[in-house]
């Protein structure tokens, strides 16, 4: 019987192991500050890489803002 309480124990041991591997991966997953903060961080270095489709972005969603109010302001409805 020691011998299949160890084997138990062991076992148990494992298992509590992985249970805990398991819900740090769960927890780091959805621990939005940090994924915002990878996230952030990605972006910088995409425009340090290349601004270029940034700008463009930038300016259009500028353009479609401007769009925007403008229709508001100047739309009959």
């Amino acid at each position: 019987m020691n011998d299949a309480t160890a084997q138990a124990k062991a076992a148990a041991q494992t298992a509590r192991r992985q249970l805990g591997d398991t819900l740090d991966q769960i927890e780091d997953k959805f621990n939005v500050p940090k994924r915002t903060g990878e996230l952030v961080d990605k972006a910088k270095t995409a425009y340090e890489k290349n601004p270029v489709p940034w700008i463009i972005g930038a300016a259009a969603v500028g353009v479609i803002a401007v769009g925007l109010v403008a229709w508001a302001i100047f739309s009959d409805d």
